[in-house]
């Protein structure tokens, strides 16, 4: 989708993967089997998009699920981040009492660009004292650097491009 949500951000829209049922349980399928070789605990991931298979692929992998809101949007006491978007700044937030010190913690989202996002919820399971022990995504920009940024990390993508 070009232009989206600003002028010259080419977005890649997964909302019709949704729509299909066989392929919808062959990426929950994928990503569960990635979140149980990684030993997983909890799967985090950040709302809207990521919302909608990382609770899938917690409960296929037998894990816990953790929902990173916008500010203001859980009732508990929270830990935030703020993060470099690649067309501007957002913030994160879990609650305080969501990861357990040592936990393992699969951080998922539908898309890796820049790794701004990814990395933001890699910093809340830090500084938690969880464990991150790997990242999950649907698509892989590679040609936007998110893997580098995140070279700390073990990455999972199902489907990469290599350019636009």
């Amino acid at each position: 989708m070009p232009d989206f949500p600003k002028p010259g951000i080419l977005f890649y829209d997964v909302t019709t993967l949704f729509a299909a049922p066989e392929a919808l349980r062959e990426v929950v399928d994928r990503l569960a089997d990635y979140a149980r070789s990684r030993e997983v605990d909890y799967v985090i991931s950040a709302e809207a998009r990521g919302f909608v298979l990382g609770g899938a692929v917690a409960a296929d992998a037998g894990a816990g699920f953790i929902l990173a809101r916008k500010p203001g949007k859980l009732p508990r006491a929270v830990t935030s981040v703020q993060y470099q978007l690649e067309y501007g700044m957002d913030t994160l937030e879990v609650h305080a009492d969501a990861i357990s010190a040592g936990a393992r913690v699969l951080v998922h989202d539908d898309l890796l660009a820049t790794g701004g996002t990814a990395g933001a919820l890699c910093g809340l399971v830090e500084q938690a004292g969880g464990v991150v022990a790997g990242c999950a995504f649907v698509i892989e920009l590679a040609f936007l650097g998110g893997r580098e940024r995140l070279a700390d990390y073990d990455i999972h993508s199902l489907l990469v491009y290599d350019s636009e």
